[in-house]
Parts: structure tokens; C-alpha cells; sequence
């Protein structure tokens, strides 16, 4: 007797598989551990005094030592990989992230997301899906939120076109739509213990800041990383998934190596409050050396104690580009540029 066979392995939605509003529940909770905050510290040269003492948590007012947020992050965005973008051919930005609540070991995420906008590319190959997605802790209450689109292949070519849509994105969290974390209080803040002395009037708009320092990224760090947050997309382990066959550098581990450098220079920069927008604008490699810039953009004074937040733009660069310079005279992204980061981070005042 012949049998049929079934194939059960999951092969991830194609472009032609999504829905304008169709909500997402994204498999595998994942519980947070101090674990992650000692592998994150091995992968990213991070040395931001909050997440590293839960001395200096306490002495700002925190009841418990958060993780750095781009760990949550990072896992609340790797539950969404394999129904969202494991057939993508790039992320292409992000809009409208901001962080809730802090993320603390203990806490078990879940990631839920919403079709928010859909438009099928001219060559009918591809398309871009926007997504909102919803990371919760155990407890329900949200813990980040954001908006990204990425693009994404069509498995039949011939499937017909949907309804283009595009979502009406902030280009930036209000300053007053930013949250801060409870008790949150920098009037005391130890700036011995953080390293550096520079508070919020020490900054001003339009000021560039050269972090100086760079890191070159290799293949078993960035796929390491990958994996610890769960990201199943094919082109950042498998050789074969590109035609050139290289492995593409996941773009958060990019973001990750920036924020780390930014240390020298924006050591202050405590917490992340939100992600205004992000672009991933060249593909990295193992191999890549990676610099890292930040200009201010915008400052905003907030509700708590000794608490400032300013609006940074974070550039990655792949060699060390003195200039700053972020386009070049046609107003394309300059050679070498890897990452345009617009966010807001709380800073003593």
C-alpha cells in the first residue's frame, strides 16, 4: 500500500501568505536569565554601569536590575522571525519602538503581531509587509512595542497583488510618549561609577559625537548571538541560502555592537527610552570592522528627578570614517554606512 507523505516541517509565510490586519501569535515564550546578561556582555563590548551593577540600579531608584533593553528586544524580535521574515530578502527599518517596562531576569516573553500594511514590489518577485508587534511579560503588561517592514519573497509569482497599503508611521516618539521606569530618580547619580562625567547640558543639538573605538565582527560571534535570541532566519547561518554564499550579519547584532561602542562618549546614556526609526543601509559581514558615530538630534527634559532624555542618531560604520558623514551629495547613505539608529535615551541632568 502506498502512502502518502506529508510534509510537516514549516516553511514561513511567503508574501502572497499575509493579510492586511491578520494578527500573529508567535510561538515559544522566552524566559529571561542572568544568563543572558553574562552571554550579551561576552558577544557586545557593553559597559553601561545600570545593567552591569545592581548597585548603581538601586542607587537611581530601581526596585530590581534590569537586563539591557536590547535584550528583550532582541528575543521579543527572534519570536518573530519565523512567521514574519524567514523568507525575507531584507529588514528595512523600524519606526515607533518604545520600551514599556524594564526587562528583568525572571520575566518570560511573548510577542504577538498585527499586518499593518502590505505593497507588492514592481518586479512581482517580492513585496513589503509592515508588522506591529507587541511583546508581554508574564504578567500581561507590555513590555515593548514597534513597528518594522521587511521584504519578503513570493513563493508563486503568479498570485495576485494585494491592496497596497502603507502605514502611517511617526517619524519619531513624542518626547512625551516616552516611559519612564518607576522610581527612576538621577539625582544622586554616581558619575564616578559610570565613567564619565558628561550630563544632559553638556550635549547640545546638532553636536557629533566619535565614539572611536571598533570591533571586527566574526562569524561565530554573530551566529552565536543569533541563535541566543532565537532567529531562525536562513541567511545569517546558512551559506547556501545566498547566491553569493556568505552569511548576512543579523542587523541587531549590528545595533548591539554600536550601542556598546557609544559607551565612549555617551557612557550616561543609561537606558533606551524608544527606537524613533532604524535602517539597516549595507549588509555586514564576518570580516567587517565595525566604528560607530552619534549626533544629537533633539533633547527633552521629563517628570522625573535629575532625569533628561535625549534624541540620538547612532551611525555604524564599516572602517573608522573621521568625516561623520552620513550621505554623500546625491543624498544617498555614504560608503561604509551600516546603520542609521534614531533613538531616545534617558540621561542624568
Amino acid at each position: 500500500m502506498s502512502k502518502t507523505l506529508v510534509s510537516k516541517p514549516w516553511a514561513g509565510n511567503f508574501f502572497e501568505d499575509f493579510r492586511l490586519g491578520q494578527v500573529i501569535e508567535h510561538a515559544t515564550p522566552r524566559t529571561v536569565t542572568e544568563g543572558d546578561r553574562a552571554l550579551y556582555g561576552a558577544l557586545y563590548p557593553t559597559r553601561f554601569a545600570l545593567p552591569s551593577s545592581a548597585a548603581f540600579a538601586a542607587s537611581v531608584g530601581l526596585a530590581a536590575h534590569p537586563v539591557e533593553e536590547l535584550i528583550g528586544f532582541h528575543i521579543a524580535f527572534g519570536k518573530t522571525v519565523p512567521d514574519i521574515s524567514l523568507n525575507a530578502v531584507a529588514n528595512l527599518g523600524y519606526a515607533e519602538c518604545r520600551f514599556h517596562t524594564p526587562v528583568l531576569p525572571g520575566d518570560t516573553l511573548s510577542t504577538t503581531s498585527e499586518v499593518i500594511g502590505l505593497k507588492e514590489n514592481s518586479n512581482g518577485k517580492t513585496g513589503v509587509v509592515y508588522v506591529r508587534s507587541t511583546a508581554t511579560n508574564q504578567r500581561g503588561e507590555v513590555a515593548i512595542d514597534w513597528a518594522r517592514w521587511v521584504m519578503v519573497r513570493k513563493n508563486d509569482v503568479d498570485a495576485a497583488a494585494p491592496e497596497t497599503v502603507l502605514p502611517d508611521l511617526a517619524p519619531a516618539v513624542a518626547a512625551a510618549d516616552l516611559i519612564v521606569p518607576a522610581g527612576l530618580d538621577f539625582t544622586a547619580y554616581d558619575f564616578a561609577a559610570a565613567g564619565e562625567t558628561h550630563r544632559f547640558d553638556d550635549y547640545s543639538v546638532g553636536e557629533k559625537v566619535d565614539h572611536v573605538d571598533g570591533v571586527t565582527l566574526s562569524e561565530s560571534e554573530h551566529m552565536m548571538a543569533t541563535r541566543l535570541w532565537q532567529n531562525t532566519a536562513k541567511v545569517h547561518f546558512n551559506v547556501e541560502a545566498r547566491p553569493d554564499g556568505t552569511r548576512l550579519i543579523y542587523g541587531g547584532h549590528v545595533i548591539s555592537m554600536a550601542r556598546a561602542l557609544s559607551f565612549n562618549g555617551l557612557a550616561n546614556a543609561q537606558l533606551i527610552a524608544a527606537i524613533n526609526a532604524g535602517a539597516h543601509t549595507s549588509p555586514a559581514f564576518a570580516g567587517d570592522t565595525v566604528y560607530a558615530w552619534s549626533e544629537v538630534l533633539d533633547k527633552a527634559e521629563t517628570s522625573a528627578p535629575g532625569v533628561g532624555a535625549l534624541r540620538l542618531r547612532l551611525v555604524a560604520t564599516k572602517g573608522r570614517d573621521e568625516t561623520m558623514t552620513l550621505r554623500n551629495d546625491e543624498g544617498k547613505y555614504a560608503d561604509g554606512v551600516l546603520l542609521d539608529l534614531d533613538y531616545w535615551a534617558f540621561v542624568p541632568r
